[in-house]
């Protein structure tokens, strides 16, 4: 691939863009607000200026709702050999383009499965997509060709590539992105007018729960407007739960004992269910999940100080697999959580205390 047409320049569409001028690719911007093109080129993206003919690869980045109309538009105008998009939701722009009438065989749909509660060109990175799964739903009329750009373009972008039907892309986005979305909004939603004295108390577990509650709601109108039955599917399963939990809290309240009983073991059942799926989400770089040990150092919230944690667990041989901070409330002061292998774990705390450092048990 030497050139490329990026159609909308937002976080997805400067991030693709930059990762491929990294690696060389002539890109060219467009966007239906000018400006952001422009701020995208500035970022390093590329060009602004229109291809003076057809580039190697297209990649409409524009809202699911408008992703068959942008696609139309460039296949009508000839814009490039071949064309990806890089919505969320893959069967519905699909059908939208067949009962077009276009001619396919240089279109293959694909969904980078990264993002950021940021939107727009400002938020982001080249190397977003890195270690990232990248779906692509080919179909038996896919020209090899394409299936070989999108392939690149991908590689380019450090990511993984997955082979995937489209709807069953979005029946699987539905379970891991959109519902579970919702969910968190609904959860912080419960934030909104809570007493000040009851928020002061949050923790790192409702910031893990409510974190990507904080996205952009008219960017999400679009991802669901898109894909509304699976979600819907998967919340009325949810709701059912919920109705299960309800009930049980509701027995735990009783003077029965049996019924108290009866309550704690319905608890205990989705509590159990919620550990059984939680051990299959993948771990580090995809692969299975693993068992850490956690080192919890306490710290100033001083210029420097993680980077001495991390060069005194260097200086020590050990390597840190993940990371947490939980700041303390009130305080200049926080508890820096390592996830290490178990064997290092032992190692890292006698260094670190070797170093000074407080350690929490």
């Amino acid at each position: 691939m030497r050139t490329a047409l990026v159609i909308g320049t937002g976080l997805i569409g400067t991030s693709a863009a930059l990762a491929l001028t990294r690696r060389g690719v002539a890109v060219h911007l467009a966007d239906h607000d000018p400006e952001q093109a422009r701020t995208a080129a500035a970022l390093g993206a590329g060009t602004d200026a229109a291809p003076e003919g057809p580039v190697d690869l297209a990649i409409v980045a524009a809202p699911p709702a408008h992703v068959a109309a942008t696609l139309a538009d460039a296949i009508r105008r000839s814009a490039a050999r071949g064309y990806l998009d890089v919505a969320s939701v893959k069967g519905g722009p699909r059908r939208e383009l067949e009962a077009l009438g276009l001619d396919l065989r240089a279109y293959i749909g694909s969904h980078p499965m990264s993002g950021r509660e940021k939107s727009g060109p400002l938020a982001a990175t080249a190397d977003l997509f890195e270690g990232r799964p990248w779906v692509l739903t080919p179909t038996r009329d896919t020209e090899t060709e394409v299936l070989n750009l999108a392939l690149e373009l991908v590689s380019h972008c450090s990511a993984v590539p997955v082979v995937m039907d489209a709807d069953a892309h979005d029946r699987a986005v539905a379970l891991v992105s959109h519902m579970p979305h919702l969910v968190s909004s609904m959860v912080a939603a419960r934030l909104e007018h809570a007493e000040e004295a009851a928020v002061r108390l949050c923790g790192q577990g409702i910031r893990d729960v409510t974190r990507i509650a904080a996205s952009d709601p008219r960017m999400w109108i679009d991802i669901l407007s898109a894909n509304p039955g699976p979600v819907a599917d998967l919340l009325a399963d949810v709701s059912a739960d919920l109705d299960e939990t309800v009930r049980a809290l509701r027995s735990l309240q009783s003077r029965d004992e049996d019924e108290r009983r009866e309550g704690a073991t319905g608890v205990e059942a989705l509590l159990r269910r919620g550990n059984a799926g939680q051990v299959r989400v993948p771990g580090k770089h995809g692969a299975a999940p693993a068992a850490y040990e956690t080192v919890a150092v306490l710290i100033d919230d001083q210029p420097g100080q993680l980077a001495r944690i991390f060069a005194d667990a260097g200086m020590a041989g050990v390597n840190i697999e993940d990371v947490r901070i939980e700041h303390a409330t009130g305080q200049q002061a926080g508890l820096v959580q390592l996830m290490v292998e178990p064997k290092a774990a032992p190692v890292l705390s006698a260094a670190l205390r070797e170093r000074g450092w407080a350690l929490r048990q």
